[in-house]
Order: C-alpha cells, then structure tokens, then sequence
C-alpha cells in the first residue's frame, strides 16, 4: 500500500490542503461541499468492504475491483442515437487498437516517419467524401455533437459573425441539440430548435442544421428546404450516419453545404459513450475555416509522392485565438480503426452490412405492425424504428427484464435501432418484451422472406 498510494494519488493531503487554501478554502472538503451540487453527493461513505478502508495492495485492489465489476449486468442496446453495436475486425484491434505503434501518435506530425498513419487516415477523409458526396473532409474531430457545433461556428465564420441566428431541427439527436446550445451560449450565437418545416429563413440566419436518418430514424427528403435556404443564403449542415449513406442519397447531392457525423459504428467499440472520432466535409471554398487536421497529397524533395498534413499553420498552438479549432489533436487512432474498418470490408462489404441492418429493421417494423403497434416513422427508415406502444414504461421494463435496452420517448412511444450486430434471436426477444403475453406467436425467421431487402447471412 505505501507503494500503491503515491503511484495513483499524486499529491499528500498536506498539499491538498494547501491547494484549497489556495482557492479559498480552508480544507479540500470545504472546497466540494461549496462546489459539488447536493444532488450527486454521497451519504453512505461509498461502501467498498473492510479491505478498502483497511488499505490494499494493487495486487488485492485489482482483484477486488474486478469482484465489484463482475456484478454488473450487461444488457444489449438498442437506443441508438448515434451509437451502436459493431464488430470490430480482429486484425485491427490487433495491429492498431492494441499497437502502441499506433495508439501513442496523436497526430502524424513529423511527415517523415508518419507516411503510414498519413495514408490511413487519407483513407478515412476519402470514404468519408465518397459517403457524403462532398469535396473535402477533415481527418477526424472529437464526436457529432461537437462536430454539429463546429459546423455551426462555421456558418458564423462565412457570415462573418453578421448573422446571429442558427436553426437546429427537433428531429436532431437530443445531445446534438444540447451542445450547440451550450456553444452557442459562449459564442454570442442564438439557437433556435424547430421542425424543419417551419425553419425561418430570415436574413439574420447563418446556417440550418438537420438530422439525416432523424433521430426517430424517418428519413425525409431535405431538396427543397435545401434550396429556400441557398436562396436565401443561408449554409445547409447535415448530421448523418455513414453505414446509412452507404443507401442513401449522399447530402451533397442534394444540397448540403457541410456534412457532419460520427464514425462510431465503423469498427469503434461503444466504450461507455465514447470517445468517437467524427467527421466534418464541406466544399472546397470553405477549407481555411474547417477545423480539425487535413492530410494533402505533396511531394517529397525527391519529386515523389508523399502525404503531410496540409495548413498546420492553422492551429491552437500557432494561431492561438484565430485558430479555426482547438481540437485538431483529437481522435487519429479512431479515425484510423474506422478507416482500416472501411479498407477491410470495402464498398460492397459495407453495402452488404448496411443491408442486413435494414433487413432487421424491416422484420422488426413488420412484426410491430402483426402485434397491433403504429410504427411511427412509416416506410421510410433506415435502422431506426418508432412505435407507439400504448404504455412505454411497461414495455422497457419488459425488454429491460429480457437482458436489453430500448430508448423511451414518451409516456407511449419507444424506438429500437438495428446494428451490425443484432441477430434473429435479438428480434425474436423485442418481439417477446413487445407483446403482452410474452409470446407473439410468430418469429423473425418467418416474418423476414416478406422483407425487402432480404437478410444477409
């Protein structure tokens, strides 16, 4: 314990007081009581068993933590909103999940011994552009929603800060909501949340933003709201899914000006939330102001061709305040796995998942319907389903009681997203938390040759 104690706990108490005195305080616990909201306090000393406050050596801590975590239950999600089950390919957990080679180097940016990690995260913004149909993308950012609020510091930037006004649609992930109001707040910028069929396109707006699949996974089709606001000048942002683009009509073919998203579901484990490297394209007139790191395609002193990463001079540590972001650091390994995760399946391997991800969704929203359900979202979605149950609360406590979780939108409406993972026995189980008696009385097996498109093995 002498040993363990200094090597995990940096500073003696004797300086911690010393650090509060600092701040005001006589003791470090006057500075939580002033400071920790009475809400999220602890009452009952954290009972962790005698040994914990007897002390213990790192041997005994790491088996006693491993005791308290085997009691965990660890159920099956299906709340999606941007987050889902994925199989990552054992070659890449191998060689760059778990390689120090690759997981050390955030950022490449000694060109001469990076050309590998260049290529692969080159890789990463191609995709991305072939997915989006825009003409460039950055190399990763931190996550969507914050990859949403740097599309909107964009649009004030294009504007030159003469537009005040950004308008989210109500259809957007709800944390994408949040932290655009959040930046927003510190940025001197209003947001407005509103269904995208009543955006307001007044001179004083600087940029729409909306959520394609939405977040209760309808798909609609955004063309003409896309070009009232061109008309108006007013910048179109998108926040999407890639696995959904890989069907869909990529944004940029129907007027988006930025292209936002998050490349969770490319091979990158949900690992509690996060982290998860994003994605932010645009046109090509808009680079000076994309954030993020940008790997250009030069030329070595040789004449040969070699990759580098292009405009560093744009940089927080650089340019200080007038750099486009601060967070150009952020997510190269991530964006690496993805990449590597597009490079291994390819177009049609990628197609052939998006596929069987519909399919499942299909089955499920055919199912609802045989079980007297009201799919909310109609025909178009992608692996996304809404159901309006009669009773919400009933039927998460029946999924929740079969081992899985289901998101809760309301008092009577609930969704499940399909994933890479999902399986026909994961259907037939919603089926049964989704009927009343336990027992539907038929089987994803039969229900899915009426499906369209057909399931994949």
């Amino acid at each position: 314990c002498d040993v363990f104690a200094p090597r995990h706990n940096s500073i003696t108490p004797e300086q911690q007081t010393e650090m509060a005195k600092l701040c005001g305080f006589e003791s470090m616990e006057a500075l939580v009581e002033a400071t920790v909201p009475d809400a999220i306090k602890r009452t009952d000393g954290m009972p962790l068993g005698p040994k914990y406050h007897e002390g213990m050596t790192e041997s005994e801590f790491l088996e006693h933590f491993k005791a308290m975590a085997s009691k965990n239950k660890v159920f099956k999600s299906f709340i999606g909103m941007g987050y889902h089950g994925t199989h990552i390919p054992t070659v890449i957990m191998r060689n760059l999940l778990e390689n120090p080679g690759w997981y050390t180097q955030y950022t490449p940016y000694q060109a001469e011994i990076a050309q590998g990690r260049l290529e692969s995260l080159l890789n990463f913004q191609t995709m991305m552009c072939d997915l989006t149909g825009m003409e460039m993308s950055n190399a990763s950012l931190l996550d969507e929603a914050t990859a949403a609020a740097e599309a909107m510091t964009m649009c004030s930037a294009i504007a030159r800060g003469k537009k005040p006004r950004f308008l989210v649609s109500d259809k957007c992930h709800p944390q994408t909501i949040e932290v655009c109001k959040t930046r927003a707040s510190a940025l001197g910028l209003k947001v407005e949340v509103v269904d995208e069929g009543s955006f307001d396109m007044a001179s004083d707006v600087c940029g729409v933003l909306v959520q394609y699949p939405a977040t209760d996974g309808s798909i609609s089709d955004y063309a003409a709201m896309a070009q009232k606001a061109h008309d108006a000048k007013i910048k179109v942002c998108v926040s999407t899914d890639p696995l959904a683009l890989t069907k869909l009509t990529p944004p940029g073919e129907w007027g988006a000006d930025i292209v936002i998203g998050s490349a969770q579901r490319f091979g990158v484990p949900m690992g509690y939330g996060g982290p998860h490297a994003a994605f932010l394209s645009c046109h090509a007139e808009y680079k000076r102001l994309l954030p993020g790191r940008i790997i250009g395609v030069s030329r070595d002193a040789q004449g040969k061709p070699c990759l580098r990463m292009a405009m560093q001079t744009r940089e927080q540590h650089i340019r200080r305040d007038k750099a486009t972001s601060n967070i150009c650091t952020a997510q190269a390994l991530l964006a690496n796995i993805a990449g590597m995760y597009g490079v291994y399946h390819g177009p049609e391997g990628l197609t052939k998942i998006a596929d069987r991800v519909h399919g499942f969704a299909g089955v499920f929203a055919a199912g609802m319907e045989k079980l007297g359900h009201t799919v909310k979202n109609g025909g178009a979605f992608f692996d996304t389903i809404t159901v309006e149950v009669g009773d919400a609360k009933a039927v998460s406590d029946a999924a929740v009681a079969r081992g899985m979780n289901i998101r809760v939108m309301g008092d009577s409406v609930v969704s499940v997203a399909m994933d890479e993972t999902t399986t026909l026995a994961d259907v037939n189980n919603l089926f049964a938390a989704f009927s009343a008696n336990g027992k539907p009385g038929f089987t994803a097996e039969e229900l899915a040759p009426s499906v369209s498109p057909k399931l994949g093995d």
